[in-house]
């Protein structure tokens, strides 16, 4: 190493020692009338690296909200957030520089990057050498922001500012800065700030920063604030003074969170405990103020029953508040003071975080259930989540999405994760896993390790690589395994007990690893439902065999007291004196799963269709909270129209696969038994084989699928009518493309069918786009053809114009086989999409249709289709239809009013209410999908 390298690395140092954080000056007025900030800045950048920099990068994130273009607009998009592409432009935000100079006035070179807009890159006249400090000065104004978009805004009450002026990004190897994506995630240098902010006298300034000043003249008020080692900058302006102060022994913390109406008393007394729990197992926090605000917590709260109405919530008194000031305070605790890069390592914050809250919630409320005081309730207290304490929902949470196969690495980047992923699943995967290794370890290493990080890196640029090293050091065995397998990867945690083996006083165990990682799993040895041996098996990586005392012992079980989060508990269980494993157990509705017992539930059920009326009756099924690879679900029913047993069974077996564009294959059979017609019924029998891909980036929603099957129909004979072919057998190959957006939206659909009689098939395209101008644009094209058709004289497999006849038994009509009244108005936008009854209505030889629509105001669109019908020994025939389309809640509730097709005004003969069709979804589990595709 040169010695001018030598001196710059400790010049560096010495810098850093004594300048050890970056300086900014900021001279702000507020316009009242237009929501801006003109701002003057200073900026003193310090070199604090060994490196020489030719370019400085800025954080502008109030430009995130300058256009739909953004990589903040693209996140709404992602999440299905419409609020930003819909809003006006005065809720827009955005920031104008006007100049930035250097200390003797000269323009400095910068740019906005082009891809990220709310990134500015400076480029000084000449390099800054290590340790060197680069003055420049900033003009700009700052247009702010409506706070429906983030929470930080504007507001009828005020202000509530949050990246409002402009920082340095950080410099570690390489620069590190990161477009604003609502994730609350600003990686900024900590800063040593001055703030001297003018605005309307009728304001308050609430702010974590020192208030040095306060000046008021005429009708208008200057504060000055000041900070050191300051990373946090949020500041409220507000009309109507709704923060409170309280003073603990060891921080002062201001409040504006919802209390529910619980006493001052009691709120103090709950703010003086986590401040001092904190202090405790964290450290002392290294500036006088904190925030906690209920924009905070809103951003990411805790999810549960604690989020009911008050006089619903089946908990203590103060414990919603106690927990959200808890969650609040503890981030704003950790994000103001250690220095780790959020986008790459959040996954250390939300350890911590969830750690710590569960240590809290079992100091403080050490009896809690997770539904509360309703584990009491008769009845209720008879489920297995009655028995759950509060913590165990941490695990269920992130078991939810790991059985599905859609869970991440906790070291995923933030702005990977799927929503469901960022908010709950890997911070409550991360905090069940130090649990883990506090459980593996027996001892306090893990709590004692988090204050140790927390007071050697507190104000100190750190990473999770420091959170390994520093845990690997105090811990008295290999946990490598930890951040290889639980932390680094999406590695699932199974075991099961392969056999037993009893030579003397002793049992030979062979534990089965299914996963094939290095996680070390807990044997226990129960007498009669009660622990009395317990050890910890590690390096089964696939299988081991441990020798244990036999004494006292009638049942092993693995992770018996569910320390691990392990993905499937139900296989853990080996009888030592008798032959059954786990007994049966039944139980009334859907439950938590209780991997004690082989569970089987049962819950009454209800279908709807014109012939057989309301039928009711119960399903037994084995499905629980959790998904499982094998379900299955039987329910007969009781038709009160048709005075006969209807009803349907499904048996599947689902198979994970990890890391593969092939994510899952599913195999299975079903089979129902409804009325099409009154007194005339069908069975129809389906095995199948399903496989879906997807992309490896898990915010990716576009997903593919391949189906096979062979779908058996049998139906009642007609008298009146006798069918052609009253049973039938369809082999289906079907393979379906769908990448959903706000934006845009794409899906398609191949489809080949064979059966005896006939050959057919067809393509289905949809094309949704939703413009700048806020109007969007349907397009569907629909193409069908018969390979051969030996029934041309029936029209019950051709393909249809308007209403399908749905001989595959795959669509919910209420009423398959009306030709008139309400029931026939129903329509499923398959095949032709039109919804004008139109001749011919099927084509035998082949068909294609055009659908299209656009918006006129918000949910209201005009529709249009046109279309060719070809059917044997007539010529095509152009056909189309035109219309007001209501789209309530798109593709499941819609309300179509036919205005002029080919036959002319729909109005002209009079009964026009039987031309409206309209379209139904009243399916729960359909229903439940809507909510739930912006999460998963």
């Amino acid at each position: 190493m040169t010695k001018k390298i030598l001196f710059g690395v400790f010049f560096a140092f010495l810098c850093g020692s004594t300048y050890g954080q970056q300086y900014s000056f900021i001279k702000a007025e507020l316009n009242d009338t237009i929501k801006s900030l003109y701002v003057q800045q200073r900026i003193e950048y310090r070199n604090l690296s060994s490196d020489t920099l030719y370019e400085i990068y800025l954080n502008d994130w109030m430009s995130a909200f300058s256009n739909k273009r953004t990589p903040l607009a693209r996140r709404f998009y992602e999440d299905y957030d419409r609020n930003f592409h819909f809003a006006s432009q005065e809720k827009r935000g955005a920031t104008t520089i006007n100049s930035i100079l250097n200390p003797d006035l000269e323009s400095i070179s910068w740019n906005r990057l082009l891809e990220n807009p709310d990134i500015i890159k400076i480029v000084p006249a000449s390099p800054i050498a290590p340790g060197e400090k680069y003055v420049f000065n900033l003009n700009y104004s700052v247009k702010i922001p409506g706070e429906d978009f983030t929470r930080y805004g504007f507001s009828k009450n005020g202000y509530k500012l949050k990246y409002w002026y402009l920082t340095p990004g950080v410099y570690k190897d390489g620069w590190q800065v990161y477009s604003h994506k609502n994730m609350n995630d600003y990686y900024i240098p900590k800063m040593e700030l001055e703030i001297q902010l003018s605005f309307p006298a009728k304001y308050a300034a609430i702010s974590p920063l020192s208030t040095e000043e306060v000046k008021s003249q005429n009708e208008h008020k200057t504060v000055i604030l000041r900070g050191s080692e300051r990373l946090e900058t949020e500041l409220f302006l507000t009309e109507n003074y709704v923060f409170e102060d309280f003073e603990t022994d060891s921080l002062h913390v201001i409040t504006n969170m919802n209390d529910d109406g619980i006493s001052p008393v009691l709120k103090s007394m709950f703010i003086k405990r986590i401040t001092a729990y904190l202090q405790d197992n964290l450290g002392k926090y290294p500036h006088d103020k904190i925030l906690s605000t209920q924009e905070q917590y809103s951003a990411n709260p805790v999810y549960g029953l604690n989020q009911l109405p008050k006089f619903l919530r089946p908990f203590p008194e103060g414990f919603n508040y106690d927990l959200k000031q808890f969650k609040t305070i503890t981030q704003s605790y950790l994000q103001n003071t250690l220095m780790l890069n959020p986008r790459k390592d959040n996954w250390v914050y939300d350890a911590i975080q969830t750690y710590l809250m569960m240590d809290y919630i079992k100091t403080n409320y050490p009896d809690l259930k997770v539904i509360g005081k309703l584990s009491d309730v008769f009845g209720i207290r008879w489920f297995h989540a009655a028995d759950l304490d509060f913590n165990s929902q941490y695990s269920l949470l992130y078991l939810y999405v790991a059985r599905q196969n859609l869970d991440q690495a906790l070291s995923t980047p933030q702005d990977s994760l799927s929503k469901f992923n960022k908010n709950l699943g890997n911070p409550y995967k991360a905090g069940v896993g130090l649990k883990y290794l506090e459980h593996f370890l027996e001892d306090k290493t893990v709590k004692y390790s988090i204050k140790d990080f927390y007071q050697n890196y507190k104000l100190r640029s750190t990473s999770s690589h420091d959170f390994e090293i520093l845990l690997k050091r105090n811990s008295g065995k290999d946990i490598d395994w930890f951040f290889e397998d639980y932390v680094n990867s999406r590695e699932k945690i199974d075991f099961r007990i392969r056999s037993v083996k009893k030579e003397g006083d002793s049992l030979k165990v062979t534990i089965k690893n299914r996963t094939e990682n290095g996680m070390p799993v807990s044997l226990y040895g129960l007498n009669d439902g009660k622990v009395v041996y317990k050890t910890w098996v590690e390096h089964a990586q696939k299988s081991k065999t441990v020798t244990i005392p036999a004494k006292r012992i009638d049942k092993l079980a693995l992770n018996y007291e569910a320390e691990i989060p392990e993905l499937n508990q139900r296989n853990n269980y080996k009888s030592v004196t008798g032959l059954i494993n786990k007994p049966i157990q039944f139980r009334l509705l859907k439950d938590v799963e209780d991997p004690g017992y082989t569970q089987l539930f049962f819950m009454p059920d209800f279908e709807y269709n014109l012939y057989d009326g309301p039928s009711i009756g119960a399903k037994v099924y084995n499905a629980t909270f959790l998904q499982k690879n094998f379900e299955f679900e039987i329910a007969p029913l009781y038709g009160l129209n048709s005075q006969t047993i209807v009803g349907s069974a499904a048996f599947s077996h689902q198979i994970f696969l990890e890391d593969q564009r092939l994510y899952s294959v599913r195999y299975g059979a079903s089979g129902s038994r409804f009325s099409y017609g009154y007194n005339l019924f069908y069975e129809r029998v389906t095995p199948y084989l399903s496989l879906s891909f997807r992309n490896s980036l898990m915010r990716n929603s576009k997903k593919e699928y391949f189906l096979v099957r062979n779908v058996n129909v049998n139906r009642d004979q007609n008298l009146e009518n006798p069918l052609e072919v009253p049973d039938y057998s369809v082999f289906n190959l079907k393979y379906s493309y769908n990448n959903p957006g706000l934006v845009e939206y794409v899906k398609g659909l191949v489809d080949f069918q064979v059966a005896e009689k006939f050959a057919k098939s067809s393509f289905t395209l949809e094309y949704r786009k939703l413009l700048k101008n806020d109007r969007q644009v349907n397009v569907r094209f629909f193409g069908g053809a018969f390979l051969y058709n030996d029934l041309p004289d029936s029209d019950y497999f051709s393909f249809a114009l308007d209403r399908p006849t749905d001989y595959l038994y795959d669509y919910n009509y209420y009423g398959r086989s009306e030709t008139s009244g309400l029931f026939s108005q129903q329509i499923i936008m398959a095949e032709g999409g039109f919804k004008s009854v139109l001749e011919p209505k099927f084509a035998n030889q082949w068909i294609t249709t055009v659908n299209g629509s656009t918006t006129i105001w918000k949910w209201i669109y005009a529709y249009a289709d046109v279309g060719l019908v070809k059917n044997k020994n007539h010529s095509a025939k152009f056909l189309y239809d035109s219309g007001i389309r209501a789209s309530i809640i798109q593709d499941y509730f819609e309300i179509f009013f036919p205005v002029y097709s080919s036959n002319g005004w729909e109005f002209k003969d009079g009964n026009y209410d039987q031309k409206i069709r309209f379209i139904a979804t009243l399916d729960i589990k359909t229903l439940v999908g809507i909510f739930t595709r912006e999460w998963l």
